[in-house]
């Protein structure tokens, strides 16, 4: 594997204090030649007035020009930000987006409640297109049934079938004294996320002491069928462990998922591709020192790792109370240290034959912008 070119979709760099600081990074190639890209943009990662914006590019992600819409913050009139903005054409020329909405009705109430250990309330949220990204409909909401403390996590997956699955995670909101419990979920759709069943369980440890964050999927070759991988936190030794894995396939109308796994891999964050040959490649972003982003390559479905490029270093200037690879951990300060770090989520596209596109955001504490690189996989 080998780095071909790389650059900018988004340059923070000397813009307003509104549009300094992009994140959450997506892409999506769609069937008319061109890519999307979607990322969070705010004067802070989770900032009130946190909004997502796209960029295009028509010549295989090398040039990128931003979208000229704008997407409406409020839902059924309640103020709110928006974060993570995830992309599929889930039919031929209609594309969905899908975002986490998070209630801004009282923009000084903190996005994490560090007494009751919670967070602001949210919805799943998404909107349609049918000219290729240039404009999309009103927000629809997405059914997630009693769950709380909801975020989308990772892009929309599609199967030959025409199923659509859309993954998220659960966990408590602010203010609920009860003890946290995290779950990652699926909703499928068979009518192009028209209407989404019930959610699927795909990752809970059911002692609550492990918790599976962000979960990233990629859709395998059977419809229904899945990898995932897994930020992977291990409450009880207060650490992060390796990226786990899990495997998931068909079960009638819904899914069965299977045990999550440990994989030999550092990081944090890791974004699954299945490729036709059966490599199973992972984009992951590992915190620990060196800090890096990382494409691992496995030749037999994630059984081994003997693979790796690393994509990018970065050095973190954030001052970080814990951070990643901290032993020991303190929860609360963790989670302010998440909102801290200044490079990371993975976004990896197939763009051809041998070919990858990669998307992540890394900058400094004041700046931060969207990177592309393309990977040649020989």
């Amino acid at each position: 594997m080998q780095i071909e070119e790389q650059g900018l979709i988004f340059d923070a760099n000397g813009r307003p204090e509104t549009e300094r600081v992009a994140c959450f990074t997506s892409l999506c190639p769609t069937s008319s030649g061109s890519i999307l890209s979607g990322f969070h943009l705010g004067s802070a990662k989770h900032a009130p007035n946190a909004t997502i914006r796209l960029s295009r590019s028509r010549d295989g992600g090398r040039t990128w020009k931003e979208v000229a819409h704008r997407f409406e913050t409020k839902f059924n009139g309640v103020p709110g930000s928006l974060a993570g903005s995830e992309m599929g054409e889930v039919e031929p020329g209609r594309l969905m987006l899908c975002t986490t909405w998070f209630d801004r009705s009282d923009p000084a109430k903190p996005f994490f409640d560090p007494v009751t250990e919670g967070v602001i309330p949210s919805r799943l949220l998404c909107a349609f297109s049918s000219d290729d990204g240039e404009t999309w409909s009103g927000w629809r909401q997405i059914p997630a049934g009693e769950l709380k403390g909801l975020a989308g996590c990772g892009p929309i997956l599609r199967w030959s079938d025409g199923r659509v699955g859309y993954p998220f995670e659960s966990y408590k909101e602010a203010g609920d004294p009860a003890p946290g419990s995290h779950a990652a979920w699926l909703v499928l759709s068979r009518d192009g996320g028209r209407s989404f069943g019930p959610p699927q369980l795909v990752a809970k440890d059911p002692r609550s002491r492990v918790y599976y964050w962000d979960e990233r999927l990629a859709a395998g070759r059977r419809p229904g069928e899945f990898v995932g991988l897994y930020w992977t936190h291990d409450l009880e030794e207060k650490k992060d462990l390796t990226v786990h894995i899990s495997r998931g396939e068909p079960a009638g109308d819904g899914i069965r998922p299977g045990p999550v796994t440990a994989t030999p891999i550092p990081g944090q964050i890791a974004a699954p591709l299945c490729l036709d040959d059966g490599r199973l490649l992972a984009f992951v972003v590992d915190r620990n020192r060196p800090a890096t982003m990382t494409l691992w390559s496995s030749p037999d479905g994630g059984g081994t790792w003997p693979d790796r490029l690393v994509v990018y270093r970065h050095e973190e200037r954030s001052a970080l109370s814990q951070g990643a690879g901290a032993k020991d951990v303190d929860f609360v300060q963790y989670w302010e240290d998440m909102a801290k770090w200044s490079f990371g989520h993975p976004a990896i596209r197939l763009l051809g034959p041998g070919r990858v596109l990669l998307a992540f955001y890394a900058g400094t504490p004041q700046y931060m912008s969207i990177h592309w690189a393309r990977v040649s996989l020989f």
